[in-house]
């Protein structure tokens, strides 16, 4: 026996569906959903003649109508035979159009007046983890080029800024300021795609006057001195991290710290094949990070070097003190630095109290 529905049954609504995606993900990568939405669809809709998505849908035999949609025309239409029409938005963002017809089915939905389809979001595509990062090389990409101060900046004109922003990072750090930590992580990022991208602007290594532009390039050339981008940096890293964490990304074992900071001295030391503990060592570093890390590579390495007497002055005190810390497994510059905020505070409270 079969049951039929009763005459005054109201009509099934429609169905409207607003169709994003990324503009991150290349055009035509779209969820599964969003195929079967676009192929099982009774119209779909787009705008915008030069969408990125429109090569892939015709190619896909999806049949595309270029028009700008009406609120109340769509709903009417979704609800004579329950249609399903897919609405796929201005590739710059919500452009008037789009905006339109949202407010419309807006107004529509609040007046109580019509029976509304459903409405539904429905992304095509997503963003990944760390999708801004590629927006950020794009607008980088675009200030090197037309502003008049950042197109002339080199690294050694920048470097002052590096030291700037993580001096700042540091402090956002000991403050315990989680909205300025973020902030200056983004300052200190600047400065490496800032950097990365004044790279891309590096002329080739320099071919000899005269030579024959047809000749096999000269093997004894640095590469090191061409040009290189974001990605070169990030691929760098990449390899670093991988290599060094054996742990994680191969069979080796570390159940402990210590076990992990071993490991990445020792496939360190096989990168770099270094002659002397002090190479990379970078010398303008604050005098007690320096002295520090001096100490730290002496006893890593097992070297008995006993500090040198000096005149007993003042520095020579601070370096016996830095290399004790050290051993202790204390930062003399983090504790220095803990002690003179405690001394700015003092001095503050001094101020107030003589005010």
């Amino acid at each position: 026996m079969t049951t039929e529905a009763p005459l005054d049954a109201p009509a099934a609504p429609g169905r409207i569906v607003l169709l994003t995606a990324s503009h991150r993900v290349a055009p035509g990568l779209l969820s599964w959903p969003a195929w079967q939405t676009l192929r099982s669809a009774d119209r779909v809709l787009c705008a915008d003649p030069a969408h990125p998505q429109l090569p892939y849908l015709y190619e896909a035999g999806v049949r595309v109508s270029r028009e700008t949609p009406d609120a109340e025309e769509l709903v009417a239409y979704c609800a004579d035979g329950a249609r399903t029409v897919v609405v796929v938005p201005s590739s710059e963002g919500s452009g008037e159009g789009d905006a339109r017809l949202t407010d419309g089915l807006a107004r529509l939905a609040g007046s109580h007046r019509v029976q509304m389809p459903d409405l539904e979001l429905l992304p095509g595509s997503y963003d990944l983890p760390g999708a801004r990062l590629l927006d950020l090389v794009q607008v980088m990409d675009r200030i090197r080029r037309e502003c008049p101060w950042s197109s002339q900046q080199t690294h050694e004109g920048l470097a002052k800024y590096g030291i700037e922003e993580a001096y700042e990072l540091v402090e956002a750090i000991e403050a315990g300021d989680r909205t300025e930590l973020r902030e200056e992580l983004g300052d200190v990022l600047l400065q490496v795609v800032f950097h990365a991208r004044i790279a891309e602007d590096a002329d080739p290594a320099p071919a000899d006057a005269g030579a024959d532009p047809d000749a096999d390039a000269d093997p004894d050339a640095d590469p090191d001195q061409g040009p290189f981008s974001i990605d070169d940096v990030a691929a760098t890293l990449i390899d670093k991290l991988i290599h060094r964490h054996p742990h994680v990304f191969g069979d080796e074992t570390a159940a402990t710290p210590a076990d992990v900071k071993a490991t990445w001295l020792r496939t360190k030391a096989v990168e770099k094949q270094r002659t002397s503990v002090t190479e990379g060592v970078p010398l303008a570093q604050p005098a007690l990070a320096l002295a520090a890390k001096l100490a730290s590579r002496t006893r890593t390495a097992g070297l008995a070097v006993p500090l040198p007497p000096g005149d007993g002055g003042i520095g020579y005190q601070l370096l016996a003190l830095a290399a004790r810390a050290e051993a202790d497994g204390v930062d003399p510059e983090t504790a220095l630095r803990a002690a003179a905020r405690a001394y700015r505070d003092a001095i503050l409270a001094a101020e107030a109290g003589a005010a």
